[in-house]
């Protein structure tokens, strides 16, 4: 038996939704301290799911994410804090960027934040009242009701709502969110699962930068992470992002790791790291954004931020995007949504395909010192370092070599797991120009010596002598 909270949906409707896992009769029984609401009996047929409709995102061999039905899910995500907030048309505007957009998966908040207020104010609040003089009893179901019209837009668009319930933007004068007390945040927890928690695409982020919000203690997060897990039937997925200071994500009621380094996944071989230390997926979901802005984290260009999913992306983690681009209108895709007006988005959607011809069970690091099917990062005589391998070995391999230019790279296998007669097809990637050139034959793998395999003519690739390049390497049957 499953047990679904209702709410109150206004005008003296009571509703209660349900996500059932698999078709056939369900059966239910109402309970309710109002006497016309409880005792009440049916049933209902539950058809198999439509074509797109793939369930909800879970936890995959540990580092990585699927559907419900076993599709593989490749995260490559996108920020805009407050869309919800701004001119219907604007809305509709951000939607139809992300219907052309490669982004599968959305971070966006329920509160409101104070940049961007005096230009595109808010129309719709979560409490009745007004600023100054909410009512913390009673939430606005209008509010609640595009919300929901939002995020099922989201769903039909297969993108994932990772929806922010705190965060510390608020304008502390005239809102108070941020200064609840711990009966009205357990309450507004409690409601937000009950009425969202039936739809597929939600996942729940218990705050950004939850750091900076210092009305609250890390007792209050987990104790937050315990309600909305607790609330919650259907074990929606579950995260809390940090500024400066790291939330303890080893706790169990932390599915997956929502973190804040662009340091760390500048290089793919640190970016392994939070991987090692917490064995859960890692979601670099802010590594600074591509824009113009004066402020460090909104400056990096294109070819930044591609690099960044690349080496994220090899080291077996996920990566997130956003822009920060002022000009000529102030209507930033990080606060308010709209259009994209940066070049990097092309660029990932190149990516997102690679992932998706990728290993189904997900691009793990592959360490030639550990890895008893390691592809041998050799060094590529720069000064630069060696490049960084991912895939599943023994089958696909995907070489970055990141700030690297070589001109040409030697293919050689290590250790005696491999089997002689081993084939493999290659290809080079450009991740700027999104183009992939076969590279000519076949590497067939013959033992060199006791622990070294190398092609069978020990021939090296040629390679364009330009940063940011790719091999893949697949196994031929």
């Amino acid at each position: 038996a499953t047990e679904v909270t209702g709410f109150y949906d206004g005008q003296g409707l009571y509703r209660v939704r349900f996500m059932p896992d698999k078709p056939g009769e369900w059966r239910y029984e109402t309970h309710s301290n109002r006497w016309s609401l409880t005792g009440q009996h049916g049933s209902f047929q539950v058809t198999a799911p439509a074509i797109n409709n793939h369930g909800p995102v879970e936890v995959r061999n540990t580092y990585h994410f699927g559907y419900a039905d076993g599709t593989p899910f490749n995260q490559i995500g996108t920020t805009s804090y407050t869309w919800i907030h701004r001119p219907e048309a604007l809305q509709e505007q951000t939607l139809a960027t992300l219907a052309a957009s490669p982004f599968n998966k959305l971070r966006m908040c329920i509160f409101p934040q104070a940049h961007g207020i005096k230009l595109m104010p808010p129309t719709r609040w979560p409490f009745e009242g007004v600023p100054k003089h909410w009512d913390y009893t009673r939430f606005n179901p209008e509010f609640f009701q595009h919300l929901e019209k939002r995020i099922a837009e989201l769903r039909d668009l297969g993108v994932e709502c990772d929806l922010i319930l705190f965060h510390p933007y608020d304008d502390k004068e005239d809102w108070g969110f941020e200064t609840m007390d711990p009966a009205t945040d357990d309450f507004y927890l409690r409601y937000v699962v009950a009425r969202l928690s039936a739809y597929r695409n939600i996942w729940w982020s218990m705050a950004n930068e939850y750091d900076d919000l210092r009305t609250k203690t890390e007792i209050d997060w987990d104790r937050f992470f315990q309600v909305v897990r607790d609330s919650d039937p259907y074990g929606h997925l579950r995260s809390i992002h940090n500024n400066r200071r790291i939330y303890n994500h080893n706790h169990p009621w932390v599915t997956h790791v929502s973190i804040q380094n662009g340091a760390a996944v500048n290089d793919a071989g640190r970016a392994e790291l939070y991987r090692a230390v917490y064995r859960k997926p890692i979601i670099y979901d802010e590594v600074k954004y591509e824009g113009d802005s004066i402020y460090r984290w909104g400056n990096l260009s294109a070819q930044e931020m591609v690099h960044r999913f690349w080496a994220g992306t090899v080291a077996g983690t996920y990566v997130g995007h956003s822009e920060f681009f002022g000009k000529p209108d102030d209507v930033v895709w990080l606060g308010q949504g709209g259009v994209l007006k940066g070049e990097s988005a092309p660029r990932l959607a190149f990516l997102r395909k690679i992932m998706v011809e990728g290993p189904a069970h997900g691009i793990d690091p592959i360490d030639q010192w550990s890895d008893p099917y390691g592809l041998r990062r050799t060094p590529v005589g720069d000064g630069l370092g060696e490049p960084h391998v991912g895939g599943q070995a023994g089958e696909y391999y995907l070489v970055y070599f990141g700030r690297s230019a070589p001109k040409s790279w030697a293919v050689e296998f290590y250790k005696n797991s491999l089997s002689d007669g081993m084939r493999f097809a290659a290809e080079l990637l450009d991740p700027w120009a999104m183009t992939v050139t076969p590279i000519e034959g076949v590497f067939t793998l013959k033992q060199k010596d006791a622990s070294t395999f190398a092609d069978i003519d020990g021939r090296a690739i040629v390679l364009p002598g330009k940063s940011y390049m790719a091999l893949r390497f697949r196994r031929v049957p």
